[in-house]
């Protein structure tokens, strides 16, 4: 017995020996990687910041890097082939801040716009960081840009500068706005998948692409008109600060082929012949002038100057909060993306989420709300949870402000309605007043495959939302009638929050899309003014002239202040290049903007399956 036993203790202890080490082994790398975590973050936080000087008379370099929005959304590159990503996004406000503070800085002397890396911002973005650049040239200070070339919204932002520098290999290349889009209807077909729509509303072109292979009449009459109104916005403002004829813009673009005929080609002396730049010089001879022009740093060839967002950090850890509990604070909440039930991250529009930080503006008892929205729409369901979180605010006596951001438009507008008063730039588009709902079923594209369904219920409903059986007369009935209550809820809301009338708001609604200063002279908003104007404006409301904003945020889980501290600490230019050089990321990036109505459905999951998003509303 005791020799039988003994092999069998030793075999049990071998392996728990091996257990024992491996979890040994385990926690031993966790804490290891969660030491590395603290330090990294340590470093992230202090080193940068504790060291950063700024010498007098530097100058304060903006060079943005990827998009401009409004809030940022997750690090999205981080998982790109494993690797790290850097910022593919920066926020609007940041900018500002930071050029707004450098205004008022002695230490700042002047401001360099380096361009090349910004990927694109819509026109309502460009214009609040121009603003902030025609405060800083007001304070005296003179504004320059540097690009190897510069695209649409590039060349706006360094219209502002006072001397504009372009390499006399590169292009100013100005084209117009346009929307294009992919339609699958006969794709649709092809795979005999049943899209089934219910909408109200001549205008409401959402959901086009799946129902037809073109643009409608009305979707083509109602973008056109938008569209140029935007432009119109885009180049009153850029001839204006370049001191140009009203046409010159729509001249250059008309008469490109003969302007580049007549320089043997060369986009840059077209631009320089034109007066959209100032000197033809490589980036090496700019860099030389405002060296002489701004002074050098110490061992580099560069300009003495110091980057805007670090500028911004470093600002903020300087700043000491104010004392004394009367100090009257304007809470300011940012809500961009699409609009969906529950809770969602950064980059998307939760009810349960928003709700929650509207809420907590209550809690933290502030003087006023001012709610920046960015989103072209989503569920209906959601939007109108928010709207009453809003009105719950208001009834708390704080007054709520809305500043309409790029887009906020369909469920964006379904939400400002909650709100005491509307702000929205001149290029703001929104609007788009209307309802649809829609429901794919596969049954035929399963059949195809060889898969059927069948079964029995107590009634003609019972399994008639189902993707894989066809969707019976009586669900449609329920649909489409659904759709118009809720249209005709709309209807009502507009109207008393406008004072107005249901059929005078139908008039301009049925899906109908305005820019912003179209949606003031039609009653939907009431000023045109960027953020400072709407957080100046509640605290107006609110009768405080000394106050303090307060960002009220969605809190980061640990991974997620990871990634975002991670990628704030790479460098993004280098990410970006070689991103984009790789084929399967110039090709992906390529294929997403056909790709998105298709991945906007997975969005669709309002619990009556009834929506009120813009399609058009992708601003310029």
């Amino acid at each position: 017995m005791t020799n039988t036993a003994h092999p069998k203790g030793f075999i049990r202890g071998f392996f728990a020996a091996i257990g024992g080490t491996i979890t040994w082994l385990r926690r031993v790398f966790t804490n290891l990687l969660f030491l590395l975590l603290l330090l990294f973050i340590g470093i992230a936080i202090f080193s940068k910041e504790d060291q950063l000087t700024i010498p007098q008379g530097s100058a304060l370099r903006v060079a943005p890097s990827g998009f401009l929005v409004d809030e940022l959304s997750r690090p999205s590159g981080m998982d790109f082939f494993g690797g790290p990503s850097g910022p593919t996004e920066v926020r609007v406000k940041d900018l500002v801040d930071a050029i707004d503070n450098a205004a008022k800085d002695n230490r700042i002397s002047s401001l360099v716009l380096e361009l090349d890396y910004l990927v694109g911002a819509n026109l309502s973005k460009l214009e609040e960081v121009g603003a902030a650049l025609q405060r800083f040239k007001a304070a005296g200070k003179p504004v320059y840009a540097i690009g190897d070339n510069y695209t649409q919204a590039q060349y706006f932002l360094a219209s502002h500068a006072d001397k504009i520098y372009l390499n006399p290999m590169g292009s100013v290349l100005l084209t117009g706005f346009g929307i294009y889009r992919n339609y699958y209807k006969s794709a649709l077909d092809k795979l005999e998948v049943n899209f089934h729509v219910f909408r109200v509303g001549d205008y409401k072109d959402f959901i086009e692409p799946y129902t037809r292979d073109d643009m409608s009449p009305a979707s083509r009459e109602n973008n056109q008109r938008w569209l140029h109104q935007l432009w119109s916005e885009y180049t009153e403002q850029v001839t204006g600060l370049r001191n140009l004829p009203p046409e010159a813009i729509d001249t250059f673009i008309d008469t490109l082929p003969q302007q580049l005929k007549e320089h043997d080609g060369s986009w840059a002396e077209a631009a320089l012949a034109n007066k959209l730049v100032d000197q033809l010089a490589s980036r090496r001879v700019a860099i030389d002038e405002l060296r002489e022009e701004i002074g050098s740093e110490d061992k580099t060839d560069d300009y003495k100057s110091v980057d805007a967002l670090a500028y911004l950090r470093h600002q903020k850890l300087k700043q000491i909060p104010r004392p004394g509990a009367g100090t009257a604070k304007i809470g300011l909440i940012s809500a961009s993306g699409t609009i969906i039930d529950g809770e969602a991250p950064a980059g998307q529009i939760g009810s349960e989420t928003l709700g929650e930080l509207i809420a907590k503006a209550r809690e933290k008892k502030v003087n006023a709300l001012v709610l920046r929205i960015d989103s072209g729409g989503g569920s209906a369901f959601a939007s109108e949870a928010i709207r009453q979180e809003l009105l719950a605010t208001r009834e708390a006596n704080i007054p709520v402000v809305i500043s309409m951001g790029s887009v906020a438009a369909s469920g964006g507008y379904w939400i400002a309605t909650g709100a005491d008063r509307i702000w929205a730039s001149p290029s703001t588009i929104t609007g788009s007043i209307g309802v649809f709902g829609a429901f794919p079923t596969f049954e035929e594209s399963l059949e195809k495959l060889g898969i059927y369904n069948d079964g029995i219920g107590t009634s003609d409903l019972a399994g008639a939302m189902r993707i894989d059986r066809p969707l019976p007369e009586s669900a449609a009935s329920l649909l489409q009638q659904g759709v118009e209550n809720t249209y005709a809820r709309f209807l009502r809301i507009v109207a008393e929050a406008r004072g107005s009338t249901p059929k005078e708001v139908h008039k301009i609604a049925q899906g109908q899309v305005w820019t912003g200063r179209a949606a003031q002279q039609l009653g939907l908003v009431d000023e045109l003014g960027n953020l400072n104007d709407a957080i100046a404006g509640a605290a107006q409301l609110a009768d405080v002239e000394d106050y303090e904003v307060v960002e009220i945020q969605r809190e980061l889980t640990p991974g997620e202040r990871f990634l975002r501290a991670l990628a704030d600490n790479v460098d993004a230019r280098i990410d970006a290049g070689i991103k984009d050089n790789l084929p399967l990321g110039a090709w992906f990036n390529a294929l997403q903007p056909s790709l998105a109505p298709v991945a906007e459905l997975q969005t669709y999951r309002d619990p009556r399956a009834l929506y009120v998003r813009c399609l058009a509303c992708q601003a310029p």
